[in-house]
């Protein structure tokens, strides 16, 4: 076996999508765009996948059509080790359409859903304070983008 990749299926938005992510992330790349020709049912031209790269993982983009659609069943995660990086990413993928979920979920203006976590969660979920991870927890709870010092200070009591 070679290796493993994602695909992910778009109704016409592989390329915009990919140019989008890689933009987003460091150490990343679009790799290769195989186009539709005169032959084929797409408008020539146009792509059809689109190979890319974040941070050094492979995925594709599929002009696969309106038959399918992203759902919440597959997300993506991030995580992050300070609030500003969090927030800048959790900014720029609710930007133009995205939508923001709770606990830290949100999908971005493709569909794509995504979890931006702190680095931080699991010690205070799962700390060796049973009633300071329940204060974290409630607050993980009511939170959409999630705040770091907030989950501390609820961990900490």
């Amino acid at each position: 076996m070679a290796g493993i990749g994602t695909c992910l299926w778009f109704d016409g938005q592989a390329e915009e999508a990919a140019s989008f992510y890689v933009g987003l992330f460091p150490n990343s790349r679009i790799t290769d765009v195989a186009r539709w020709g005169e032959g084929g049912p797409g408008e020539p031209g146009t792509a059809l996948t689109v190979a890319f790269e974040l941070d050094g993982r492979s995925f594709r983009g599929l002009n696969g059509g309106p038959m399918y659609s992203f759902t919440e069943a597959i997300s993506f995660e991030l995580f992050f080790d300070n609030q500003e990086e969090l927030d800048a990413t959790w900014n720029a993928l609710t930007a133009d359409g995205g939508e923001e979920s709770q606990c830290g979920w949100l999908k971005d203006k493709f569909g794509v859903s995504w979890q931006l976590i702190p680095a931080m969660l699991t010690s205070v979920l799962n700390g060796p304070d049973p009633e300071g991870s329940q204060r974290a927890m409630a607050a993980m709870l009511g939170m959409q983008k999630l705040d770091i010092a907030a989950l501390q200070a609820a961990y900490d009591g």
